[in-house]
């Protein structure tokens, strides 16, 4: 068998996990809570997705590469962007989420609850 690292499956899935903050791992290695992938009937590697909570800060790491800069740094129409993004994600849904983002974009709670409903009532309009 090939080694996992040297598989064309590793070469086409290693974006995509390390973009999710999760581990990718010999099949062997798997759990039942690790996603295992096959190709062409052989299984070749698995996933370990990161827990929520993990994947919040890799999420807010990845959206300050992206901006060049902290997210605390944006401006309030860039934070507003994130914000929407975010809740795309479903940032908000992992406990102290709300907290969590606020942190990183340098504002408070009562201000990305602002956003998120400023964003909720332009959709409703």
């Amino acid at each position: 068998m090939t080694e996992p690292g040297d598989h064309p499956l590793v070469t086409a899935v290693k974006p995509l996990v390390d973009a999710m903050g999760a581990q990718i791992l010999g099949p062997e290695q798997a759990t039942i809570d690790d996603v295992v992938l096959a190709w062409e009937g052989e299984d070749v590697l698995a996933v370990r997705l990161p827990q929520l909570a993990d994947s919040l800060d890799h999420i807010l790491a990845a959206m300050e590469r992206r901006h060049g800069k902290p997210l605390a740094e944006l401006d309030r129409k860039t934070k507003q962007a994130v914000v929407r993004t975010l809740e795309a994600r479903g940032a908000f849904s992992v406990r102290h989420g709300v907290e969590t983002v606020a942190g990183a974009l340098g504002v408070s709670r009562f201000t990305v609850y602002n956003y998120l409903n400023r964003e909720n009532a332009a959709k409703s309009e």
